[in-house]
């Protein structure tokens, strides 16, 4: 039996969450992406609290430009709300995508904009 794509993602995204969790102090980054948008939130798994989150769709995002450019933007967002309620620390929760494309373009927009992880 085979895995559809999305079963495949979710055995990958168990896999991550096993390792990667978030507290207060350092929550953490999940990265969650659909064909058209994308979404980023920090989480303390401890409390069971999403603490903020940015998305592409926020009236603060230009949704000029390509996918990938709209991922930094949400990165920056996502980092400087972040750095506004005092947090700087971050664990990178992927969400079961590969590294790549709009998922690094995230994760490289929110280090530009201060966020350390």
């Amino acid at each position: 039996m085979s895995l559809t794509k999305s079963d495949r993602r979710q055995r990958i995204q168990y896999r991550i969450r096993k390792i990667v969790s978030g507290t207060a102090a350092k929550p953490r980054l999940s990265v969650f992406r659909s064909n058209k948008e994308i979404y980023a939130q920090l989480i303390d798994d401890v409390n069971g609290v999403t603490l903020l989150a940015a998305s592409s769709r926020e009236k603060g995002v230009d949704t000029k430009g390509t996918k990938i450019e709209i991922a930094t933007a949400v990165g920056k967002l996502v980092a400087e709300k972040a750095l506004k309620a005092g947090i700087e620390n971050v664990t990178f929760d992927r969400g079961g995508y590969l590294y790549h494309g709009r998922v690094q373009s995230l994760a490289e927009g929110a280090r530009a904009a201060g966020l350390k992880f």
